[in-house]
């Protein structure tokens, strides 16, 4: 297993990730304008991809983006994009996958949103404060 930083060189390997990824949570397929905004987000560096390469194909992805929060005055994290192929799981990427994202990003802390029937999960990946709810806007 090598994990590593995705740049937007690795968007052909990503991209399919995505794609079930999206699937599997019941959200619409991205189309092609998402994935050009996901590459230049990447290259910008407005969001961080990490990944877990197994027999030469990437087979996980999670993502990181940086901001100021006040919950401890420091670059903190929004962790998303969380995906490992089926074939893949219970094989002990997802926690080494979530400790690489968060030394590699630079940021102190990691927040993430999820479903409630992901949070035992997430939980035993070490996100184990609880911040209250997160909800979205969008006009």
């Amino acid at each position: 297993m090598d994990f590593i930083r995705l740049s937007e060189e690795h968007m052909a390997e990503l991209w399919p990730l995505q794609r079930a990824y999206k699937a599997e949570i019941g959200e619409e397929c991205p189309a092609e304008a998402d994935l050009a905004s996901l590459g230049r987000a990447i290259q910008s560096g407005k969001i961080l991809f990490f990944g877990c390469r197994e027999e030469g194909r990437l087979v996980a992805c999670c993502s990181v983006s940086p901001t100021f929060s006040t919950f401890n005055y420091q670059t903190s994290g929004v962790f998303e994009d969380f995906f490992i192929l089926p074939a893949y799981r219970h094989r002990g990427i997802a926690r080494r996958l979530v400790q690489f994202a968060w030394q590699e990003s630079g940021v102190s802390s990691l927040t993430v949103g999820c479903a409630d029937c992901d949070e035992e999960m997430y939980k035993a990946l070490g996100f184990r404060l609880r911040l209250g709810n997160l909800y979205a806007y969008e006009a």
